[in-house]
This record gives structure tokens, C-alpha cells and sequence, in this order.
């Protein structure tokens, strides 16, 4: 997604140059969110200013959120036909070989040398006896500091101009968030929670969308119970076909807990933090990019997640009734992935594979 929107931007519209362009994608890996659409946001902040950023991101999440709400209604009046269920029974199989390749896939590139693979494992075991997310976080940032030693370090400030707003702007953005929480509390106790736990997920999410999926997990299945293993499942499978980042999966939970209107909850709250973030941090990145310590700790967090991917497959693949032909499944689709197949053929091929097979 991000080369499509470098394309877009920087070869066909010039909205931005490379070197911009490049800054920009380093912050967005850097924060919290899904990582393509704290891009789309970036682009339209530079070219446009807040307005523009608030309209690139909604641009690009909104087929994706219109094709999961109408995957969701589908899922919720059919998934118990025979046919249907014949899909979901194999599509369990390649929700564990999708996150497991997001695992491989995640760990080759961030844990490099032991002290990273330390502090992985590490974080595999707090997740793995059920430790809080906002306690394992900073502990990875902490042992990164300590261990991890920092690479090249940039020369010099970003080439890319300071943010073409104004601080009064993000500030009464801010306040209108304030304010709607507030309104939604009063209104409705339960989108209010639904509403806290998406954003407290979004947040939290460093390392791309990938990494909200087990936070999605621990909340929604083993902590609050409010669907179970197989269920969630189901719903990352539907958010594989959809044109977006796979943390649209909310718009699925948001759906089944309190229909259309949580549904429309869910994906605000995931997606609003990572945005806030991202126009909040943009001016500022300068300083940040050129601190050790900010890129240390960052690190740490990154191979946490590694750690996170970890223990977040081997609970996805307990929900799973394991037999030779799931075996098959998932890896064929494990291996097609790591061949750098399209996850959309993946998921399709499968979904039709699991309706004659299963």
C-alpha cells in the first residue's frame, strides 16, 4: 500500500518530494497505528494541512470499512449455512498461517542480534501468562534502552517542512474528541466502552496493524470475553479480503456486539488515536529522529511485538480443530505467503478450498 501511495503522491501528483516522503513513512513506523494509513494521513498533512490530513485518511479507510460492514451483516444473517461453514472451518487454519508469517516475516527484519531475540522471547512469556499490554510496552522500551545499541543515526533535520497548521487547530481537535467521548458515555455506557478499548488497542499498537490483532485477541476474547477464539478468527479472515489494513477487523467486532452502530464506534476508536498521533508528532519529529534514546526504545518495542506475534499464533492455533487436512491448509498458505504470494489469492483460494473440502 505504501508504494501505491508513494506513486500517487510523489510520481504522479507531486505533493511531496522523496526525501519528505521517505521522512514521512520513517514517523509513521515509528508511532503507534496501522502503518499505511498514518501514511495516507501524512501525505495529505503535507499537501494539504489538517483538513487534508483528516480527508486522506478517511479516503483510504472508507472501502474498506463499507466492504467489512457489509461482510459483517452477511457473516451475522449466514455464517451458520452449511456452505459458510464449511469456509470459516478452513479459514481458521489460515488466520494461524497469516499471523504466523506476520511473525516470521516481522522478526527477520527487527530482531537482528541476541539482545532483541532477548527481549522478544521475553515479551512472549509476560504475554503468554496473561501480563497487561501497558505493563509489557514500556518494560520492552526500558530493556531497549538498556541492551540495544543504535544505528546510523540521521546528520541532519527533516527536509520536509514543519506542518501547515496551526497548534490552535490540533488543540480544538482534541477538545471535539473530549467532547464526543463525553457525549457517548452519557448516551450509550457500552459504545463508550467499546469505544475506550479500540482506542486503548490503537494506541498500543506499535510495529503496523499486525500488531493490533493479538492485543484484539487478549481484550476482546480472553479478558472480556465478548466473542470467542473462533469467532474473532472469522472476522480477521473477513478483513484479509478487504482493500485495507487488517485492524479493520473492529468494524467486524464493533457489528457483532452492537450492530451497525458499533460498527461505525469500533472504527472511529481504532483508527482516531493513530491519527491524532500522527499530526500531533509530525512537527516534532525532527528532534525525535535524532535522540538515541527515542530510537532505542522504539526498538524495544518493535521486538516486543515479535514476541507478541509469538504468543498470539500459538493461541490462534489452540482454537483450531488441528487434522491432516487443516494441516495442509495452513501450510500451503504459510508457504505461498512466504513466497510473497498476494494474501488476498491466499484467503480466496482457500476460502474455496475449505468449501470443497471441509
Amino acid at each position: 500500500m505504501i508504494a501505491y501511495i508513494r506513486k500517487m503522491a510523489v510520481d504522479e501528483k507531486h505533493w511531496l518530494d522523496d526525501v519528505t516522503f521517505r521522512d514521512g513513512v520513517a514517523l509513521c513506523q515509528a508511532i503507534p497505528g496501522a502503518t499505511a494509513m498514518q501514511t495516507a494521513a501524512y501525505v495529505g498533512l503535507r499537501a494539504r494541512g489538517l483538513i487534508g490530513a483528516a480527508a486522506s485518511f478517511v479516503g483510504f479507510g472508507l472501502p474498506a470499512f463499507t466492504i467489512m460492514m457489509v461482510l459483517s451483516s452477511l457473516y451475522v444473517r449466514g455464517h451458520e449455512l452449511p456452505m459458510a461453514m464449511s469456509a470459516f472451518a478452513g479459514l481458521s487454519a489460515l488466520v494461524v498461517a497469516v499471523i504466523a508469517n506476520a511473525t516470521v516475516s516481522f522478526g527477520a527484519r527487527t530482531l537482528l542480534k541476541w539482545q532483541g531475540m532477548l527481549i522478544a522471547f521475553t515479551a512472549a512469556g509476560l504475554f503468554g501468562l496473561g501480563m497487561n499490554p501497558l505493563v509489557v510496552i514500556p518494560s520492552a522500551a526500558l530493556l531497549g534502552l538498556l541492551l540495544l545499541k543504535t544505528k546510523g543515526l540521521p546528520a541532519g533535520p527533516l527536509a520536509s517542512p514543519h506542518s501547515p497548521y496551526s497548534p490552535r487547530a490540533f488543540i480544538n481537535l482534541l477538545v471535539l474528541t473530549g467532547a464526543a467521548l463525553t457525549l457517548l458515555l452519557i448516551a450509550d455506557p457500552r459504545l463508550f466502552k467499546l469505544a475506550v478499548l479500540m482506542a486503548k488497542i490503537d494506541i498500543s499498537a506499535f510495529g503496523g496493524g499486525f500488531a493490533s490483532v493479538p492485543l484484539m485477541f487478549r481484550e476482546v476474547v480472553d479478558f472480556r470475553h465478548w466473542l470467542d477464539g473462533l469467532t474473532l478468527m472469522n472476522g480477521i479472515a473477513l478483513g484479509q479480503v478487504t482493500p485495507g489494513p487488517i485492524v479493520i477487523t473492529a468494524t467486524f467486532i464493533g457489528y457483532l456486539l452492537y450492530g451497525p452502530l458499533g460498527g461505525i464506534v469500533a472504527t472511529i476508536s481504532v483508527f482516531l488515536p493513530s491519527f491524532l498521533v500522527i499530526v500531533g508528532v509530525a512537527p516534532y519529529y525532527d528532534r525525535l529522529r535524532v535522540s538515541g534514546h527515542f530510537q532505542k526504545a522504539i526498538a524495544g518495542i518493535l521486538c516486543s511485538f515479535v514476541g507478541l506475534l509469538l504468543s498470539v499464533t500459538v493461541r490462534f492455533a489452540m482454537n483450531v480443530s488441528w487434522d491432516l487436512r487443516h494441516i495442509l491448509l495452513a501450510v500451503a498458505a504459510f508457504v505461498a505467503l512466504q513466497l510473497k504470494a498476494n494474501i488476498l489469492w491466499v484467503v480466496l483460494i482457500g476460502t474455496i478450498i475449505s468449501v470443497l473440502v471441509f
